[in-house]
């Protein structure tokens, strides 16, 4: 009786070689194939995997899984073994985290695109958890901040930040971790903590202050960042892309815009000049602004500590329910 995965993956290649998907195109998801097929996530990742061993598909960050550009390799070339290190199960989730999304992730999938037994990983890795922290931290470590901060207070800043924005971009899971009350705890983020605290604290703010201004760029990239990967989900779900989705939204904008005078004055003038969502846009103009704010702040005569909110009996630098945050 032939496996299911194998099924799965040979009409997968039938598709390929019949001109139904061309290189390129993305493929199935994990989680379409297992919907599709009724299968578990395991065995269709496993399909997936047995796949891209063969040459047929490749996982691409931020696309998914798409039908390869170059020739597979002949049949029974499989890839050749290695020894099963922690690396290497790191290295093989967070290529399912890029291209399936964070909630793709188990540990029988990393065995199955490892090739490996279903419990193997754990013999490096104790659970999910450890295994995402351990993400983290390797993601957070690939692209290392320059040896010599630039001059100044604020590029020294803007190269920290901009370099978080960068690793969120390319590993949109990142945004998915966990709240922003309850920061990771991995020595390559606090690594990007401390650059830009040691940029905010040349401007003599007091440490609440230089603190809530951390957390708070820190949250500007986590704010635009959980988009990322949300999106690539709703394409995945719908096959729509953004411009096809606000395509079909037309109708129940126009519907709406006559009771929002401001907003349909700016609509109208978009549908002269257009209007992109473009996040990275946005980012650097948050960014900026943001910064602008804080020279403003840190001008002589600029009262640096911060009050309490009215009517909050939280000590400055809390939040209610869980502990200070940190980029």
């Amino acid at each position: 009786m032939i496996p299911p995965y194998q099924r799965i993956a040979a009409e997968i290649k039938r598709r390929i070689t019949a001109g139904e998907l061309s290189p390129g195109d993305r493929v199935p998801s994990a989680r379409q194939v297992a919907k599709e097929w009724e299968v578990a996530l395991a065995t269709a990742t496993k399909a997936l995997t047995a796949l891209g061993q063969e040459g047929w598909v490749e996982a691409r960050p931020r696309v998914g899984t798409v039908v390869a550009s170059t020739r597979p390799r002949p049949r029974g070339a499989a890839a050749p073994e290695r020894e099963l290190t922690r690396d290497r199960v790191v290295r093989a989730a967070i290529d399912i985290a890029d291209a399936e999304g964070l909630a793709a992730l188990s540990m029988r999938g990393v065995a199955a695109r490892l090739g490996v037994a279903a419990m193997s990983p754990y013999r490096h890795v104790a659970s999910k958890g450890d295994l995402v922290l351990m993400m983290a931290d390797a993601v957070f470590g690939a692209k290392p901040l320059p040896a010599r901060p630039p001059a100044g207070w604020r590029a020294r800043v803007e190269v920290g930040v901009r370099a978080l924005w960068e690793l969120h971009r390319e590993h949109p899971w990142l945004a998915q971790l966990g709240p922003l009350t309850r920061p990771l705890v991995v020595p390559n983020l606090l690594a990007h903590s401390e650059w830009v605290l040691g940029g905010l604290d040349q401007l003599g703010l007091d440490p609440t202050t230089t603190f809530d201004l951390n957390v708070l760029l820190y949250s500007h990239v986590l704010g635009l960042a959980v988009h990322l990967e949300r999106e690539a989900g709703a394409e995945g779900a719908t096959g729509l892309s953004t411009e096809q989705w606000m395509d079909g939204q037309a109708r129940t904008l126009d519907r709406l815009a006559p009771a929002h005078p401001t907003f349909a004055r700016i609509m109208a003038s978009f549908a002269r000049t257009g209007y992109d969502l473009d996040l990275d846009a946005l980012f650097e103009l948050g960014l900026r602004s943001i910064l602008d704010g804080v020279e403003r702040r840190a001008a002589p005569g600029v009262t640096t500590s911060r009050e309490p909110a009215r009517g909050s009996g939280s000590a400055p630098g809390r939040v209610s329910g869980g502990p200070p945050s940190t980029a």
